[in-house]
């Protein structure tokens, strides 16, 4: 039984991981708060766009990175901020930050309302899309990055036709067999996995990329050697690399505009 199986089955058999039903066919989280499959949260996200930082008024964004971090197979249970899933990108987004020259690049985040992709509901993919037509009213036309861990990285790279993502940086994605690879055209993709990922598949993300590169994408695939599925093993090497990616595809964008 794989870990992802295996977090699944666990979230079945504990009531503590499920929702009750309301009547109405309304959903309770463990905290209580009502919360409908596809509807609004209470504070108004649906899903919400986290701004981690924004050019100064009255400057406007010439491009955006937007982050989203793993999850599990099925879960319908509420993500929180606080989860070790969305804690492992944080490190990401604060080298990412630290790493541009200036604050001319929107950072934000992808917020989902549930832990879990959930089979052919594809939620977290709901949430990114929800999140790109937000990005695109808060700061417009602009190019996307999107920089994906696991779950998070299945997102980004489904979520990559739209037409303004430029390029996806897929950390240890999770790419089941014959996942779609032939809407992302030109856009560029980078892909890194370790070679001691136990939870998702690095020759299944290196097949991923030869799909992509067949349909016209610029793929790569790097393995980390030594890398494992949380990142925590050569966890400078994962930052370091990652930035680098994400700076190089925003200066591509710089030299095309």
């Amino acid at each position: 039984m794989s870990l992802y199986d295996d977090l699944n089955h666990r979230d079945r058999q504990d009531p503590r991981h499920g929702y009750e039903p309301y009547a109405d066919g309304a959903t309770r989280p463990p905290d209580g708060a009502p919360l409908r499959e596809g509807a609004a949260l209470p504070d108004g996200g649906a899903p919400a766009l986290v701004i981690r930082r924004a050019p100064r008024a009255p400057r406007a964004p010439r491009a955006a990175v937007l982050f989203l971090h793993g999850g599990r197979a099925d879960s319908r249970m509420r993500a929180r901020p606080w989860q070790l899933a969305a804690l492992r990108m944080q490190p990401f987004v604060r080298s990412v930050a630290a790493a541009l020259p200036d604050d001319d690049v929107l950072l934000a985040e992808v917020r989902y309302r549930f832990r879990g992709w959930n089979g052919a509901a594809a939620d977290p993919l709901r949430d990114t899309r929800h999140a790109l037509r937000a990005l695109r009213h808060r700061a417009g036309d602009v190019p996307v990055i999107l920089v994906g861990h696991s779950m998070g990285g299945r997102a980004a790279l489904g979520a990559a036709d739209a037409p303004e993502v430029t390029g996806v940086v897929a950390l240890a994605p999770w790419c089941p067999d014959g996942e779609p690879a032939g809407h992302l055209g030109d856009t560029d993709v980078v892909v890194l996995h370790g070679d001691r990922d136990r939870i998702t598949d690095p020759d299944a993300s290196a097949a991923f990329v030869d799909r992509a590169r067949s349909a016209g994408a610029h793929a790569v695939h790097v393995r980390v050697e030594g890398g494992d599925h949380a990142m925590l093993r050569r966890a400078p090497h994962w930052h370091r690399t990652a930035t680098t990616t994400v700076l190089d595809l925003l200066s591509a964008e710089g030299r095309a505009g």
